[in-house]
């Protein structure tokens, strides 16, 4: 039985001797198996209030066995001793309960939940009850003198009184505890039987998510994580769905960034060029050219509930900390350590923190006319911008690349696949013009020899799929096999995959087991 049980039977005891319903609280205390010795003493009071000296005889000798140090238990005893005629025994009680109150005049028992304080000249008279019935009546004479010399002024029995009767050889009515009262479990206790209900109910005062009109604890919420699931009355627009966003969206007179490329928006409505969308639980305004729609993301690959923490849905974990006086550039067309470069001004810098240079079109090819020109934003080491004709040969390209130091192995992404797609000759590069948007293009480049001479830590095996957020980036999809090359920090990696280098964050790929790395 716990001790919720217990106490929970205990008060039903008590109620019921309030009502005087002695069978009811015996049946009650008799069902708590192994009782303390409070409930054991509780029982041999009924067991008086009912008559049966015997079972009160054998409920307070449950009492001092469970509690040998209870002075009220072998109290009581000894009256039920004394009632029985067992007049040794009823001596012996007396000494014992003399004893275990260890001097003091009385002892309160009602901190421990018997409303009766018990004192030691009414021992005194008890044991001098005693030795009445023994035939000693000189003990018993000593006895209440004793008593008289620790009695208490005003209490209602008068020992003076009780002296003559022994002298003049009559009996002594033996005291004994108020009938009725027994052994009660703490108020706090009691009252802690109760459920109660500390939190309330709960109210969304805020939420980041627009017609959120759930009530109750987030954890028991059912959604899909990272994306706005829209109200059915949001969706009667036949341009409402999800769509991805191809470039970065910067507002007029500002430099700050609101949406990122490859972002997932669900847009609501499109009216005069201009999507009305929903982003970070914002409602946001995008220009229509630069969304592309795509299928509902799927939500059941993220495995919400087998305990695996999902990765960054938003953005990546903060990047590499930037020193004060240089920008830290993680290099990677020749596979060297991390150097430190002069760090610009802020004009320059954007959001991946890359250098970002701006060549106007007269480092271009002057053939080809004004509305054949394409602006094309190359990420390797640093970001250049350029601006170039559609019919600039592959060679020229490459030569102006050079001349700004720049990688000569070009790629761009498919938008279909989301894969990088290498250009080599001019075949690759009329097909890559198939794919400008807008005027605009963007490339990667690399050297082919940016693996030679780096080590390799360890191996690790993709959890999720990373989309490159920067240049800087390693792409890869879920269950691609990685090389650490070096770590960044706690939180980022310089790896290795599908013969290409780049950070990544750590989280998003874990150790791989020795039987895979062999």
């Amino acid at each position: 039985m716990t001790y919720r049980e217990l106490i929970q039977k205990w008060h039903e005891g008590v109620l019921a001797m309030e009502k005087k319903e002695w069978d009811t609280a015996m049946k009650i205390f008799s069902s708590i198996r192994e009782p303390p010795s409070k409930i054991c003493f509780n029982k041999g009071s009924i067991c008086l209030l009912r008559g049966d000296l015997q079972g009160a005889l054998q409920a307070f000798h449950e009492t001092v066995n469970k509690d040998p140090f209870l002075a009220i238990g072998f109290f009581q005893r000894g009256v039920v001793h004394l009632q029985l005629e067992k007049y040794e025994e009823a001596l012996v009680d007396c000494k014992h309960s003399l004893t275990h109150m260890r001097t003091n005049a009385f002892i309160d028992y009602k901190q421990l939940g018997l409303r009766h304080m018990l004192y030691a000249w009414e021992v005194l008279y008890n044991t001098a009850a005693v030795h009445c019935h023994l035939g000693q009546w000189q003990q018993a004479r000593e006895r209440l003198e004793q008593a008289i010399g620790q009695k208490m002024e005003g209490k209602y029995l008068s020992l003076e009184t009780a002296l003559q009767q022994v002298q003049n050889h009559l009996f002594l009515e033996p005291l004994q505890v108020p009938q009725g009262e027994i052994f009660r479990p703490r108020k706090e206790e009691v009252e802690q039987l109760e459920s109660k209900d500390f939190l309330g109910e709960p109210k969304v005062i805020s939420s980041i998510i627009p017609n959120d009109e759930y009530i109750g604890f987030e954890p028991l919420r059912p959604q899909k994580p990272g994306f706005y699931e829209p109200r059915p009355d949001t969706m009667q627009s036949r341009d409402a769905g999800y769509h991805r966003v191809l470039f970065h969206y910067y507002p007029e007179n500002t430099k700050d960034i609101v949406v990122k490329a490859n972002s997932v928006v669900y847009v609501l409505s499109k009216e005069d060029n201009w999507a009305t969308t929903i982003h970070d639980g914002q409602r946001i305004l995008l220009p229509s050219g630069i969304l592309e729609p795509i299928n509902p993301p799927k939500a059941d690959k993220w495995k919400v509930n087998s305990g695996i923490p999902l990765p960054p849905l938003k953005m990546p974990p903060c990047r590499p900390p930037v020193d004060s006086g240089v920008e830290r550039i993680v290099l990677l067309q020749h596979g060297n350590p991390a150097t430190d470069v002069p760090k610009q001004s802020p004009s320059s810098v954007d959001d991946s923190q890359n250098i970002v240079k701006t060549l106007m079109s007269q480092d271009t090819p002057s053939s080809g006319r004004e509305d054949d020109s394409i602006m094309l934003k190359v990420h390797c080491t640093y970001t250049v911008t350029v601006k170039v004709n559609t019919d600039i040969s592959f060679s020229d390209l490459q030569l102006l690349l050079t001349e700004k130091q720049m990688a000569t192995q070009l790629r761009y992404r498919d938008p279909n696949s989301r894969e990088l797609i290498p250009v080599s000759n001019d075949e690759d590069l009329e097909r890559m013009w198939q794919h400008v948007t807008e005027g605009r293009l963007i490339l990667w480049c690399k050297d082919a020899d940016s693996t030679c001479g780096r080590p390799v830590l360890y191996q690790m095996v993709a959890q999720y799929g990373y989309t490159a957020q920067g240049p800087e980036d390693l792409e890869f999809k879920e269950g691609d096999e990685i090389e650490i090359l070096s770590e960044v920090n706690d939180l980022w990696l310089e790896g290795q995959c599908n013969g290409h280098i780049g950070i990544f964050p750590k989280c998003f790929a874990t150790l791989a087991s020795p039987e895979g790395t062999s």
